[in-house]
């Protein structure tokens, strides 16, 4: 997990972007969790941090997902038309926990 710092300089977003590229190669997963709970109030150095943060872990083969993002921080990443995984959100084409993808003919309905 990378925890983001409450304020990022323009200088930190590389070392951030170099973060999330070697955790996808280390560990060898596809997604990586950024908590960004303590994130200052949003605004577009944030916006921008968290796309090229995307980036670099879509070009290394994987995701970035959010973890305790404010509802500002959501409300500005939806405005700017960018779309994030949230940590406790099923992955694209898995189904939600406890979701039955196909019923068998006689179970009886819950």
């Amino acid at each position: 997990m990378l925890v983001l710092p409450g304020t990022v300089g323009r200088g930190e977003v590389p070392v951030l972007c170099d973060v999330v590229r070697s955790a996808l190669e280390r560990v060898g997963s596809r997604v990586v969790v950024c908590d960004a709970g303590a994130l200052g109030p949003p605004g577009l150095a944030e916006v921008d941090l968290l796309a090229r943060l995307e980036l670099t872990a879509r070009r290394a083969g994987g995701r970035i997902r959010l973890r305790a993002p404010g509802p500002a921080l959501l409300a500005l990443l939806a405005l700017a038309g960018l779309r994030f995984q949230m940590e406790g959100q099923p992955e694209e084409g898995e189904p939600a926990p406890g979701v039955e993808e196909a019923v068998e003919t006689g179970d009886p309905a819950l």
